[in-house]
């Protein structure tokens, strides 16, 4: 049994396993954050294509 318990304390696998759950956690917030921003920017940027597209260029 203590030997055991020994094993379970000195494990890492549960910990790594935390810290990329955290990694994955930060990441997503931070996309989530930024994504509004360039999807302004780009709707910005790419708007006048579609009329240079059709051919109706000003």
């Amino acid at each position: 049994m203590y030997d055991a318990i020994a094993r379970f304390i000195g494990s890492e696998d549960g910990a790594t396993a935390i810290e990329y759950a955290l990694i994955a956690a930060a990441t997503g917030l931070a996309l989530v954050a930024v994504m509004p921003t360039i999807g302004t920017n780009l709707s910005a940027q790419l708007s006048p294509l579609g009329p240079a597209l059709a051919g109706n260029t000003p």
